[in-house]
């Protein structure tokens, strides 16, 4: 009787029942807090060169210690899925992420990029994986949570960064979609793989376009990008592929709307922004709604 615990342990933390709440867990508070770490990071380094450099860093180092664990490489296949994947992910869902957030608001960022739920939803029906009707009803009531949310924002922007990122919102929900049917790098080389072939593109588009490093950058500013790459990349986006993987498209992507309130709580926390009625609002809606949707993956599973 004795041995049963421990020989059960193995199997008990393998299991998506346990994986996938600890991965929305980490998807929730780590990329919830990414929008104060750009920030912070953008005060120094331009936004291509920074992403390229953070999931350079990631990729590099990820590879490296699955490949000295024996882990095989990639197949040309899995390389090329990889390749596209992650340039749709990393590349314009991330990139232009950093680059609108040097010209719009904090709140705007937050409603377009909550709205990629909603694309995944359209892409993944586009493959015959519509959300069934309790998940609609939880993306219906995040968004709505969301636009609540940033009632009471200053929603000051350009135009062109507000556009920048719904093409980004896009660009992740339909990778997101893309890579579900698609042969990819197992386990945790997929993440490797992907950060990898992002880096590159993100780093030829940032210097093509004229960005250069930092000779002196700041303190901050560099600490945020070593907590980007290893809380918000190695960490955090290998959570995101796994939820990916084995949960409802509708329970994997509800992380957008949990972020901007999580957003909001590290800028009171953190920035010394302030909370106001339409923002406390906003988050329990948001609650609610991914709680519809926990609901409904919990009702479908049994």
């Amino acid at each position: 009787m004795s041995n049963h615990p421990a020989a059960s342990t193995p199997h008990r933390l393998s299991d998506p029942r346990v994986l996938i709440p600890l991965a929305l867990f980490a998807l929730y508070v780590i990329w919830g807090s990414t929008y104060l770490g750009i920030r912070y990071a953008l005060e120094s380094y331009p936004p291509f060169l920074l992403a390229g450099v953070r999931f350079l860093c990631a990729g590099v180092a990820l590879y490296g210690f699955l490949r000295l664990r024996g882990m095989a490489p990639p197949t040309r296949l899995q390389w090329r899925n990889a390749a596209f994947s992650g340039l749709l992910l990393l590349g314009f869902g991330n990139g232009l992420v950093c680059f609108a957030e040097e010209r719009v608001s904090s709140g705007i960022a937050a409603v377009a990029v909550a709205s990629m739920p909603l694309f995944a939803a359209l892409f993944s029906g586009m493959y015959g994986e519509w959300p069934n009707r309790r998940e609609s009803v939880g993306l219906a009531i995040g968004f709505a949570g969301v636009i609540v949310l940033n009632l009471g924002s200053s929603l000051s922007g350009s135009r062109f960064g507000a556009m920048a990122l719904l093409v980004a919102a896009m660009c992740w929900a339909f990778g997101s979609a893309w890579s579900r049917r698609r042969e990819m790098p197992p386990g945790p080389m997929n993440t490797a793989a992907q950060m990898l072939c992002a880096s590159v593109a993100l780093l030829i588009f940032g210097i093509a376009s004229g960005e250069h490093l930092p000779a002196h950058p700041a303190t901050r500013a560099t600490l945020a990008v070593v907590y980007l790459a290893v809380f918000g990349s190695l960490i955090a986006f290998s959570a995101y592929l796994y939820a990916l993987k084995h949960a409802r498209p509708a329970l994997a992507t509800s992380y957008a709307y949990v972020n901007p309130p999580v957003a909001v709580l590290f800028g009171v926390l953190l920035a010394g922004e302030h909370v106001g009625p339409y923002d406390l609002a906003g988050m329990a809606i948001i609650l609610l709604g991914v709680l519809v949707i926990t609901l409904a993956k919990q009702k479908r599973a049994h």
